[in-house]
């Protein structure tokens, strides 16, 4: 893509001019959705609420939390092969996950522990919510090898594909003893879900797809992580999305996933471009975790593929690069770029996008794919 197709005269929007459109745009969101359902004087059933207060506990606790993590010397480690421009941010802090990431699932625990819309809800949370945690605490190990060694390579891909592996499939038994015993989880969990009607039966072969769903979402999102205020951005509107297309079926996931929305939107106000801090894979992962535990309890699978379209094409830019660079290798083992640099967004930089372009175009088409979703749902 050429940068100019946006120039940068129709996209002056500093950091902090995005954050409040992006604040703007989800604040009335979760008001449009509370008044059309009729739930908005309904504090247990109320999306703005938990919304608004995950936001402004993580904005506040990310005023205290950054300088401890500047002071434990969490400085990012910079790919001194990346985009150029991105050196300056060497020594920013990271792992900002460990902040935002356990306030939208305790507050959502607390929730719907105090305003249950359902029995069977608060066990969906709980399910979702230690899966958050366990993909969270992945990303960390990660990140923390990562500073420890002072290197950008952190755990081994084995080890943190096995965890995940590990971790998902201890959900899926979860849900199938869950399923067995209390009758909660919906009849036909076993199915993908399409749009129209339809639908794909999948028996016993849907518990390892599960598993799948899980582990590439979470690869997709922990991708995606690398622009400032991008992930927590596309987080925010990606779980607001889904929890108002599980909402009529699935109160209580709905609103563990306002909790984490708002949780990411108090993050992006530390986060907005220059950022002040990073998720790190301790965020990143237990998005794409929160995100897919959601979507799997709720049979919302392909809802979750398109909302999440733009996590489904950077990881396809990195296949695809991997891909044509091992294809192209001649006699001297190098091969040819596909890209300038995988995944997407990086090469948009190098093709001469501003991070805040990027930032906006991809908020855009997120939310536009939301809508697509709400559309076919």
């Amino acid at each position: 893509m050429d940068a100019k197709l946006f120039p940068s005269s129709s996209l002056k929007l500093s950091g902090t001019n995005l954050f409040w459109l992006l604040t703007t745009g989800l604040s009335a969101a979760v008001l449009i959705l509370d008044i059309t359902a009729g739930r908005l004087n309904n504090l247990g059933a109320s999306l703005t609420l938990p919304f608004l207060i995950c936001a402004g506990v993580v904005t506040i606790a990310g005023y205290w939390t950054v300088p401890v993590l500047q002071r434990l010397k969490t400085g990012q480690i910079i790919r001194e092969d990346g985009p150029q421009a991105h050196l300056k941010k060497a020594g920013t802090p990271t792992m900002g996950g460990v902040f935002f990431v356990p306030v939208g699932v305790i507050i959502s625990l607390l929730w719907v522990a105090f305003f249950p819309a359902k029995d069977s809800g608060q066990i969906a949370v709980f399910a979702a919510a230690m899966l958050t945690l366990a993909y969270g605490f992945i990303g960390w190990l990660d990140d923390w090898q990562i500073l420890r060694l002072k290197s950008n390579k952190g755990i081994s891909p084995k080890t943190k594909l096995a965890l995940q592996i590990g971790f998902g499939a201890l959900f899926s038994l979860g849900l199938i003893v869950q399923s067995y015993f209390t009758k909660t989880l919906p009849s036909n969990i076993t199915t993908i879900a399409l749009p129209f009607g339809l639908a794909i039966p999948l028996g016993l072969i849907f518990w390892p797809f599960a598993d799948f769903v899980l582990v590439a979402e979470s690869n997709a999102t922990n991708l995606t992580d690398g622009v400032d205020g991008l992930m927590g951005g596309l987080g925010a509107i990606s779980l607001l999305g889904l929890g108002a297309i599980v909402a009529p079926t699935s109160p209580d996931l709905m609103m563990f996933c306002a909790c984490m929305s708002g949780s990411c939107l108090g993050f992006v106000a530390h986060n907005r471009n220059p950022a002040r801090v990073f998720m790190g894979d301790t965020g990143s992962l237990a998005l794409g975790g929160a995100l897919g535990a959601v979507a799997i309890q709720t049979n919302n699978i392909w809802s979750l593929l398109i909302i999440g379209g733009i996590f489904f094409i950077e990881t396809l830019s990195v296949m695809a690069q991997v891909g044509y660079y091992k294809a192209t290798k001649g006699p001297d083992g190098i091969g040819k770029r596909l890209l300038k640099m995988a995944p997407l967004h990086h090469h948009l930089e190098l093709s001469g996008w501003t991070e805040r372009q990027i930032v906006a175009i991809f908020y855009v088409i997120n939310a536009l794919l939301v809508l697509l979703a709400l559309a076919v749902h």
